[in-house]
């Protein structure tokens, strides 16, 4: 039974590796990841990354799902994991300069950018946040967050958005995330409502909204 009280772990605990290996059993899953591989090899040996021009803008929707007022966490946090992203995918994070001197020569500007969507499936302008009230107290890995029939809320579609499920997460989890390759309908990021962003409920040491502790 997972704690009613909010998660705040002193460790960081990531589920990505249990998730991976419970898809790992799906024969089809599989085949996807190998021939992402192959993509992946073939991007890399043409140089693929010298054909991208501009900047590429990626939707985010955040889907906040809540059993009490603590969980149903304020716009201005939200925003500030978007700013802490864009921060560190564009290379313009503070603490650049403290990389490692074997991993300096790799860094770079990704040129990825997120932002909260503006409109959403059904082309009716948005906030790119969503609000559910649910009556569990907190979720585990097996995705129940991602579904309205489990007390979760269900994705925007994949291939459009970039999905986050923030909400209390339980056993001491921060998050997880599914590599590609695995169930559209499933496909995005879960992470623990006190470790989202850098203001509000982010609670140290785990809000620096990036999953690394102060």
């Amino acid at each position: 039974m997972y704690p009613t009280t909010p998660n705040r772990p002193r460790h960081r605990t990531c589920g990505a590796p249990e998730v991976h290996q419970r898809l790992l059993q799906n024969p089809e899953y599989q085949q996807r990841r190998m021939a992402i591989e192959r993509h992946l090899s073939r991007f890399l040996l043409f140089n693929g990354a010298a054909l991208r021009t501009g900047v590429t803008q990626i939707p985010v929707v955040v889907h906040i799902v809540h059993s009490d007022a603590a969980g149903n966490i304020g716009d201005a946090q939200v925003k500030s994991q978007i700013d802490a992203l864009n921060r560190d995918y564009r290379k313009k994070n503070p603490d650049a300069t403290k990389v490692p001197d074997v991993w300096k020569g790799v860094t770079s500007d990704t040129q990825i950018q997120f932002a909260l969507a503006t409109v959403d499936p059904g082309g009716q302008a948005t906030g790119g946040i969503t609000r559910t009230a649910t009556t569990r107290n907190a979720f585990g890995t097996d995705d129940t967050v991602k579904s309205s029939s489990s007390g979760g809320a269900d994705p925007w579609p994949s291939e459009q958005y970039l999905n986050l499920w923030v909400c209390n997460l339980g056993g001491g989890l921060l998050g997880y995330a599914q590599f590609p390759g695995g169930p559209p309908e499933t496909d995005g990021v879960v992470i623990l409502n006190t470790a989202f962003g850098t203001t509000g409920t982010a609670t140290a040491p785990f809000d620096l909204g990036r999953g690394d502790a102060r």
